[in-house]
């Protein structure tokens, strides 16, 4: 009679097994892929940004900016000619994100940009090539080592009223203000001088010389630099907001004393 030999067991492999195997497998190969394509599309974007040309602003202005200001700068009823504006004009007002317009008013206001600083000048350099105009100006006059005595009086001669002797802007006529200068770029001011944004008058180098123009701008960099010495600033609105503070709280906290001065009396 043949002898029965016991078949050893072998180990029995769980039914899910495969399916965890499976999927282990593709979520390292996702992961892998999208690792890859992430820094791919990161390196692609970057190369893509840095290298925008001449020609990628033109497009870029005819499928942005052309519905108001024309396919060739020539205008429409709803914006002006661009011709001779210059590069400087292009990047203060799009770089601030005056432009595009939001809606029409009476002042276009400051805002969030909605193009990159790189798609900026790449438009801005295609207005420059087909109607050149004012440009960006010598790294040295917005250095901040101007004089800033001289600065402080040129600003309150030409500017500060409108713009507050703190440069913290001001409201004008039929809507329109002149904004605060607080937290302007030294380029930016120097831009606004030199093209007259709004309702802002231009200041060439027949009005003031380049030289002064770096004062001024100094003098306004120190001042953002600068902490109020007199303490709470009150928004730097002059009279106005002192006469209002001390007459809600200084003559509030008197007639509040009386008050009281005259219930323990009673």
């Amino acid at each position: 009679m043949p002898s029965k030999t016991p078949r050893r067991q072998t180990g029995r492999r769980s039914k899910w097994a495969a399916a965890a195997l499976i999927g282990v497998g593709l979520l390292l190969t996702g992961g892998i892929y999208a690792g890859a394509s992430a820094a791919m599309a990161s390196t692609e974007s970057t190369d893509t940004a840095s290298t925008l040309t001449v020609e990628d602003g033109k497009k870029l202005f005819q499928a942005n900016c052309a519905t108001c200001h024309g396919l060739n700068m020539e205008g429409t009823a709803d914006g002006p000619s661009l011709y001779g504006v210059g590069e400087l004009s292009v990047e203060f007002q799009m770089a601030t994100g005056r432009m595009p317009l939001q809606a029409q008013g009476p002042q276009a206001p400051q805002k969030t940009p909605q193009f990159t600083q790189e798609q900026i000048e790449a438009v801005a350099s295609w207005v420059q090539s087909v109607s050149p105009g004012p440009t960006y100006p010598d790294e040295e006059l917005l250095d901040g080592k101007g004089d800033l005595t001289e600065g402080a009086e040129l600003f309150r001669i030409n500017c500060a009223m409108c713009h507050n002797v703190a440069a913290a802007g001001g409201a004008l006529t039929e809507g329109k203000y002149a904004p605060a200068l607080t937290k302007t770029s030294p380029l930016h001011i120097y831009a606004a001088m030199v093209t007259g944004p709004q309702n802002m008058p231009v200041f060439n180098d027949m009005t003031l010389t380049p030289e002064e123009k770096r004062n001024i701008i100094s003098s306004l960099q120190y001042l953002q630099e600068s902490e109020s010495v007199g303490g709470f600033s009150l928004g730097s609105l002059g009279p106005v907001s002192e006469g209002l503070f001390i007459w809600i709280f200084g003559i509030g906290t008197l007639l509040g004393v009386c008050v009281w001065i005259t219930a323990k009396s009673n």
